[in-house]
């Protein structure tokens, strides 16, 4: 379990710092451009933004289906839990795949939703 905790933390350092030196070339670029008397030109990096706000306009059905498959997950932990005891072996990443398999079906039924819906 030690080394699960280890190798979250990386990819949770990973991911901020991902996210934190994007937002300063983000910036740097922009004011570059700016700078470079090409204002129209600088909202050129809040397109791919638009684009997003335009796919994802139902953020609460989103997490919505991802809150309640996750805990459709636990609920069948428990579930199994009480039917066979020995069935789950807590200090293997069994249940972690089981819960991850949950959420990412809660994820595929929003796009599919979405996708239904665009057309």
């Amino acid at each position: 379990m030690r080394e699960f905790y280890s190798l979250l933390t990386v990819a949770v350092i990973f991911f901020a710092f991902y996210h934190i030196f994007k937002i300063i070339f983000a910036y740097f670029l922009k004011r570059k451009i700016i700078k470079s008397g090409h204002f129209e030109k600088a909202e050129i990096l809040e397109q791919k933004e638009l684009a997003r706000e335009n796919y994802d306009r139902s953020p609460a059905l989103k997490w919505g289906l991802v809150a309640l498959f996750a805990g459709l997950g636990v609920v069948l932990f428990e579930v199994l839990h009480l039917v066979t005891p020995g069935f789950f072996n807590y200090r293997t990443p069994f249940p972690f795949g089981v819960y991850l398999i949950f959420v990412a079906l809660g994820f595929l039924i929003y796009y599919f939703y979405m996708v239904k819906r665009e057309k």
